[in-house]
């Protein structure tokens, strides 16, 4: 029989890879957008980490936990972007992560999975990383450690602190105001959502700025009113969305619900963002669903 050439070999590890990186992909975002308090942020840090990933794989060589690397990847890439916000809980405030803890055994507290991501960001970062990969995600001890390169005594003190804020926080009042639009915005985003739901193709490119950039999640990028403006077609022709102005994360967006269902639930949305009176980028998430999971939404 004969052996498969090198780049048999190669093509064979990277199509795996590749299909591994479609499969993970929610599972990673739901743990970035956790170590970086939104949605949006988490599927930004995402998508760098998969850039950095794909780049590296070539001169990684043979990946034995090729799910944990991913995890790695991502984890970094997640506190590099803490880094250069200058948030308050830097690693280097985090103490001395092997000092004694009591042993504490994989838990699904409710008040944990369900945290919000702004409770989240009020942990440390080796705290929010390592609640996240064991009680969000199932990981374990050893293979946080393989991810994060904490200590296992570390990662047990990190979980019990971590685990005791959030029960403190899932008590606490939440007094964030809500969010609110400026008129002007609040009008621009009601005329998106309303030519565009009357699949009105002059209307929605009158909205467009002339330098307008368009992100569908996943699939493709575009720029500029006439590339652009034939994004509506290829809504046109489904008949499995209607939009609804709202917030996510206090921007404006435009929320998707399927009206074959009775449910009035958003399924996903898309972020359209505004300046000097015309819309200036759209980001859609209808091939990255998996993004409004724990995202603040508000209909307007």
């Amino acid at each position: 029989m004969t052996e498969p050439t090198a780049a048999a070999r190669e093509k064979f590890a990277r199509e795996n890879f590749d299909r591994l990186l479609g499969e993970l992909r929610p599972k990673l975002h739901r743990y970035c957008a956790r170590m970086t308090g939104s949605v949006i942020d988490g599927e930004d840090v995402l998508q760098e980490a998969l850039v950095k990933a794909i780049e590296a794989f070539a001169a990684a060589g043979p990946i034995a936990n090729p799910e944990g690397w991913l995890f790695r990847v991502a984890h970094n890439t997640a506190l590099d972007h803490l880094r250069a916000r200058a948030r308050a809980d830097r690693l280097a405030g985090e103490g001395d992560p092997d000092m004694a803890a009591d042993t504490i055994n994989p838990i699904a507290d409710r008040e944990i999975v369900g945290a919000s991501l702004r409770s989240f960001m009020q942990l440390p970062a080796q705290q929010r990383s390592s609640v996240i990969l064991m009680d969000v995600l199932g990981y374990s001890l050893d293979e946080i450690n393989g991810i994060t390169a904490m200590t296992v005594p570390g990662i047990k003190a990190a979980l019990h602190r971590g685990r005791a804020r959030l029960r403190e926080l899932a008590t606490a009042p939440d007094d964030k105001p809500t969010p609110q639009l400026g008129a002007r915005e609040r009008t621009l985003l009601a005329a998106y959502v309303d030519r565009f739901n009357a699949r009105d193709v002059d209307g929605f490119r009158e909205l467009l700025a002339e330098d307008v950039k368009l992100e569908v999640v996943t699939r493709f990028k575009r720029q500029g009113r006439a590339d652009v403006g034939t994004y509506i077609g290829r809504y046109a022709v489904q008949d499995d969305w209607r939009l609804v102005p709202g917030l996510v994360e206090g921007r404006p967006a435009a929320l998707v619900v399927d009206p074959r269902e009775t449910s009035e639930q958003p399924t996903y949305f898309v972020l359209v963002n505004v300046a000097l009176g015309a819309v200036s980028a759209i980001t859609d998430f209808r091939y990255a669903r998996y993004v409004i999971e724990a995202a603040e939404v508000v209909v307007l």
